[in-house]
């Protein structure tokens, strides 16, 4: 759900954010739509394994739209390194200026792990259970992608982040 704002009372750090936010969710979007498509192949653990690759991949992309990677930070002077990081406490992520490891994503999905495993059970169920398992991977890509964004937003909003321009992201 986004929020209405009125562009008369926009700033551009808001106008910067809510672009970014964009660009973020639109990348989600793309990555949720593969984690789907690897719902319907019915190999046990191989969408466990794709939602972590495509995890590992996705939250750096997400971090960078903030200017919240660890090299972004480093860039920082002291004083807004550590308001950015006061800020990241406070927000409670863990993703946010640290390099998202294989195991950082592994105790993500733990959040969500009831509907990891209700996906792995509907494999074994023709067709029906393949269309669950498709949708319940994109719903926890989604998920996890989301909630990211939300932290990001915060942090950024938090710490008056300047946000890397568009083109600068790779």
């Amino acid at each position: 759900m986004t929020k209405k704002t009125n562009p008369e009372t926009q700033t551009p750090h808001d106008t910067a954010l809510e672009a970014a936010a964009h660009r973020a969710r639109r990348l989600l979007h793309k990555r949720a739509l593969v984690a789907a498509a690897v719902g319907v192949v019915p190999v046990p653990g191989l969408d466990w394994a794709m939602d972590a690759a495509l995890l590992s991949r996705l939250l750096p992309r997400i971090n960078a739209e903030f200017g919240l990677t660890p090299e972004q930070l480093d860039r920082l002077n002291p004083a807004k390194r550590e308001q950015v990081q006061k800020a990241a406490a406070m927000v409670g992520s863990v993703l946010i200026g640290k390099f998202i490891t294989r195991d950082l994503v592994l105790k993500l999905t733990k959040t969500v792990g009831l509907r990891m495993t209700t996906r792995q059970a509907s494999k074994y169920v023709p067709l029906a259970g393949q269309a669950l398992s498709a949708t319940l991977g994109y719903a926890t890509l989604r998920y996890l992608g989301e909630q990211h964004i939300r932290d990001c937003l915060q942090v950024a909003q938090a710490a008056q982040l300047q946000l890397p321009a568009p083109d600068a992201i790779k």
